[in-house]
């Protein structure tokens, strides 16, 4: 997670405007059916922090999804929004992790890899990450960088092996998240981001997306 914190574009949330989402009663961030041959569509970025991404397209019983794979690898997919938290404060996924990073715990700068990750960056320049850990226990949030200045919090919602290999839906709660994590009202949402990396621990993560959508009510 760390070596990613030039992370969008060191918090500056420099993101291209065709990618900015006006604000709607429900905003549908990743829509996994309009990525090609992993190819992201114009509003979406690939950043790859070391080694080769590896992205595809696939589908299954559950239709559409994205499928991420990291070899001794840190990618990463992100794309501008422009949400109010308080008007679609729930941010609902679904992910499945096949394959997590021998030794992951973001707690320690040495090991801090996880199959699957949601970032999502806010107008001060703080973030939000939702993680699936291979060690720390769910639930837990806390502090995820070292680096003054910048703030990063992590929310673990998935970890270890227990619920491998079958999709996991979630949702959270933005803005309370945010009111827990940093003491204060969230400001507007600007980008999100989907992250994989294994290259602290040199081990292979592998995880899927199915759609991501911010929402007015719990799914």
């Amino acid at each position: 997670m760390r070596r990613l914190l030039p992370l969008f574009c060191l918090l500056g949330l420099c993101f291209a405007d065709p990618g900015v989402i006006p604000p709607l009663p429900s905003i549908i961030v990743l829509s996994p059916e309009k990525w090609g041959a992993g190819r992201p569509p114009s509003d979406w970025q690939i950043k790859v922090n070391h080694g080769r991404p590896e992205i595809a397209a696939c589908t299954d019983g559950d239709g559409y999804c994205l499928h991420l794979k990291s070899v001794k690898s840190s990618f990463s997919l992100e794309r501008g929004v422009d949400v109010d938290p308080y008007q679609d404060r729930y941010l609902s996924w679904r992910w499945k992790v096949t394959e997590l990073p021998g030794g992951g715990d973001f707690r320690r700068p040495a090991t801090d890899d996880q199959a699957a990750q949601v970032l999502v960056a806010f107008s001060d320049r703080h973030v939000l990450t939702y993680i699936w850990d291979s060690t720390a226990p769910k639930g837990t949030m806390q502090n995820a960088s070292s680096i003054p200045l910048i703030h990063i919090v992590a929310v673990v919602c998935e970890s270890g092996a227990a619920e491998t290999n079958r999709w996991v839906p979630e949702t959270r709660d933005v803005a309370a998240d945010y009111e827990r994590a940093y003491g204060k009202a969230a400001p507007r949402i600007k980008g999100l981001r989907i992250q994989i990396n294994s290259q602290h621990t040199g081990t292979v993560a592998e995880s899927y997306f199915g759609e991501v959508v911010f929402r007015d009510k719990p799914q």
